[in-house]
C-alpha cells in the first residue's frame, strides 16, 4: 500500500499471542475492564471514561483545547507531547467504547469511519487479498476497489449469508471485513462461523459493529480481531459529529492502528470527541427507543399494499431474523423498505415526507430515510427503489402518519 506504512508488523508475522483473534491462553481470558467489569452496558455507557473520584473534581471531563503540550528531553512512555500523537480528551472516549465492546485495551479515534476503515484495510499488503460483503457501505466498497488500481490488491466480494460460500473465499485472504447486518440490504452473517473459518485460512478478522452497535452485538468476544464503528453513527448519536474508532483486545493491533493515525494525521478534533462522549451517554436509551418503533413500523409496512418488501431482521419473515435473533441482542432500527413501482415511485414517497427527514447517514435521534441507489458507487445489485430508513425517536405513530400518507399517494 502506500510508502509510509511498509514498516508496520503485518498480522502474520505476529505470535498468536499478540493476534487479538487466536485462541491463544491469554486470548481466551475474558477481557478484564476497570470500569465495565459485572456492569450491564447501559451502566457501562452512562459510567465509563469519568474522572477518578477526587473531592471537588468534575464528574465529566474536561475539554483540552491544546496543539502541544510541555515536553524537554527524551518523552516517557505515555507522555503527552503533541496532539496528533495523543490528548487527553481522547481518553475517557476510548476507554467507554472499549468496554462497551469489552476490549481489553482501549480504542483508537479517528477523524470519520472512513479513517478508521482506512487504519484496518492498512494491515492489507501491495498484492494481498481482502474479502468482504458485496453489499457494504458503498464508500469501503470504494476504498477496496482503490487498493485493487493501485496497489494490486485481491478484492473477493461475498454473500456473506451463505456462510459456505463465504468460507470458500477464504483462502489466501489477508484481511477479512465482515458487515452484519449489512448496509444496505441488512443479511446477517453468522459471525463465529466465519470469524473461526477466517482464522483458520490465516486471515485478520475485522467487523464493522456500526449498524448493531456494542449493545447489541460484540465480535471481539466471537474472536474477531478487530471492530470499527463509524462514531458519527448511534455511538455519538446526534448527527452533530463525524467520527470512526477502531477496538480490538489485542495490544499490538492497538499499538499498529495507533501508529496508522500518527503517521497519516487521520485525528479527531477534541471538542468533536468530547461531544460523542456525551451522547454515549444515552446510547442505551436511544437504541432501545429506535429498535421499538422500527419494529412496530416493520410490522406496519409488512402488511402495507404499496409495499412491494421489507427488509428487517426483527421480522420472523426476514431471512436473517433466526440467525439475529440467535447471535444479536436486538435487531437495530435500520429498515430496508421497496415501495411498489420502480424509482420514481420510491422518490415520491421520500418526497411527500414531512417528519422523515430526507438525508443520508443514519444513526441519529431523527428518522432518516434516502434512495441508496441515487449514489452511482451504491453495489448494482442493491434494489434501485430500495428506501434505507434510519429509525430515530420520535412518536412513532407521528412516524407511522407521515409513512403511511406518503405511501398511500402511489
Amino acid at each position: 500500500m502506500t510508502g509510509d506504512t511498509h514498516n508496520f508488523t503485518h498480522p502474520s508475522q505476529t505470535s498468536d499471542s499478540q493476534r487479538g483473534g487466536e485462541a491463544s491462553a491469554d486470548s481466551a481470558k475474558e477481557p478484564e475492564s476497570p470500569h465495565g467489569a459485572g456492569l450491564a452496558p447501559a451502566t457501562v455507557a452512562v459510567t465509563s471514561g469519568r474522572p477518578d473520584r477526587v473531592q471537588g473534581s468534575p464528574v465529566n471531563p474536561p475539554i483540552v483545547m491544546s496543539s502541544t503540550y510541555v515536553s524537554q528531553g527524551v518523552a516517557a512512555p505515555g507522555e503527552l507531547m503533541y496532539t496528533r500523537m495523543d490528548t487527553e480528551t481522547w481518553q475517557p472516549f476510548e476507554q467507554a467504547v472499549a468496554d462497551l465492546e469489552q476490549a481489553a485495551v482501549p480504542g483508537v479515534v479517528f477523524g470519520s469511519g472512513m479513517a478508521a476503515i482506512a487504519a484496518v484495510f492498512s494491515f492489507v499488503p501491495a498484492g494481498g487479498k481482502v474479502v468482504l460483503p458485496r453489499h457494504a457501505y458503498q464508500v469501503t466498497l470504494g476504498f477496496a476497489q482503490d487498493l485493487a488500481e493501485r496497489y494490486d490488491v485481491r478484492v473477493e466480494k461475498v454473500d456473506v449469508a451463505d456462510t459456505e460460500s463465504t468460507i470458500a473465499a477464504f483462502e489466501g485472504a489477508d484481511l477479512v471485513l465482515i458487515e452484519s447486518p449489512t448496509n444496505p440490504m441488512l443479511e446477517v452473517a453468522d459471525l463465529p462461523a466465519l470469524i473461526d473459518a477466517a482464522h483458520s485460512a490465516g486471515a485478520l478478522v475485522a467487523v464493522d459493529n456500526t449498524f448493531a452497535t456494542p449493545l447489541l452485538q460484540r465480535p471481539l468476544s466471537m474472536g474477531a480481531d478487530l471492530v470499527l464503528h463509524s462514531a458519527t453513527k448511534y455511538l455519538a448519536g446526534h448527527s452533530d459529529v463525524v467520527l470512526g474508532i477502531v477496538v480490538s483486545n489485542s495490544e499490538h493491533l492497538v499499538n499498529t492502528v495507533r501508529a496508522y493515525r500518527t503517521l497519516h494525521g487521520s485525528i479527531a478534533g477534541p471538542f468533536e470527541v468530547w461531544l460523542a462522549l456525551r451522547g454515549l451517554r444515552t446510547l442505551a436509551l436511544r437504541v432501545r427507543a429506535a429498535g421499538e418503533n422500527a419494529l412496530e413500523l416493520a410490522r406496519r409496512l409488512e402488511a402495507h399494499p404499496k409495499v412491494a418488501a421489507v427488509r428487517f431482521p426483527g421480522l420472523p419473515t426476514d431471512p436473517g431474523h433466526e440467525r439475529a435473533a440467535a447471535l444479536m441482542g436486538g435487531f437495530g432500527a435500520i429498515i430496508g423498505l421497496e415501495p411498489v413501482g420502480g424509482l420514481e415511485e420510491a422518490d415520491k414517497v421520500i418526497a411527500a415526507l414531512n417528519v422523515w427527514t430526507p438525508a443520508t447517514s443514519l444513526g441519529g435521534v431523527e428518522s432518516t430515510i434516502e434512495r441508496r441507489r441515487r449514489f452511482a458507487t451504491e453495489s448494482q445489485t442493491v434494489p434501485e427503489n430500495l428506501l434505507r430508513m434510519s429509525v430515530g425517536i420520535e412518536d412513532v405513530e407521528d412516524l407511522w402518519a407521515d409513512l403511511a400518507g406518503a405511501l398511500d399517494q402511489l
